[in-house]
């Protein structure tokens, strides 16, 4: 989505009146609604990402996608700036939560689990529709200044929720950021190279059983683990 054809100039619009409280069953029927076609809206561009590319990805194309008129759009995201950092947000917080719930559970903080799981996440639509605007902010610097700053804001939340969830890596910060850098790097180049053809998928298995033995190979209580 090329931000500067997907601007536009609105004016202002009156405020709102307030409800009085017999209304606020409405209200929130109203919040409520306005929040599912928000994430309608969301999900139909990263189905666009996916399907089209960014270049290709226009507000038009997303509406037509959520089966919505473009006037109906703009009633929620007044142009494609702000529908793009709504869509990278989600997709951020999406990758929040789907590592939670992998690291939640006790008994899945074995390597080959964790490795699996993120594997398996990297493969979604989600990650293809990031990495399309991820390339794409390289070089356009309206989208690089929405991705960037939001990207520095994920790293921070990422690396605060990790810390929280493996306590058992505390007394060896330095191996368990290698670790994480390790299995991210590899873990997303490896679905980058698949999607591209650069890597032949027979091969992933063998990768990911090195990796494995890698990560473990870090960890402080490991017999082989290396000295920080």
């Amino acid at each position: 989505m090329a931000l500067s054809r997907t601007r536009t100039t609105r004016t202002a619009k009156p405020a709102a009146p307030k409800a009085s409280p017999a209304k606020n069953g409405g209200t929130t029927l109203q919040a409520t609604k306005a929040a599912q076609t928000r994430a309608r809206l969301i999900d139909a561009t990263v189905r666009c990402l996916v399907k089209h590319g960014y270049a290709n990805t226009t507000t038009p194309r997303v509406a037509e996608e959520a089966g919505l008129s473009r006037g109906a759009m703009m009633h929620h995201f007044e142009n494609g700036a702000a529908l793009i950092k709504a869509t990278i947000i989600e997709l951020h917080e999406k990758r929040l939560r789907a590592f939670r719930r992998a690291a939640e559970k006790p008994e899945e903080h074995d390597v080959d689990t964790l490795v699996e799981v993120y594997w398996a996440q990297v493969q979604k639509p989600a990650f293809i529709a990031f990495h399309e605007l991820a390339v794409a902010a390289r070089t356009d610097k309206d989208l690089g200044a929405i991705l960037f700053p939001l990207q520095e804001e994920f790293r921070e939340r990422f690396n605060a929720q990790a810390d929280a969830l493996f306590p058992e890596w505390r007394d060896a910060p330095a191996q368990f950021d290698m670790a994480m850098n390790l299995s991210q790097t590899i873990l997303e180049g490896m679905a980058i190279a698949v999607q591209t053809g650069a890597m032949d998928k027979a091969k992933v298995p063998a990768m990911l059983t090195h990796l494995e033995n890698q990560i473990r190979a870090l960890m402080p209580w490991h017999k082989g683990a290396a000295v920080s």
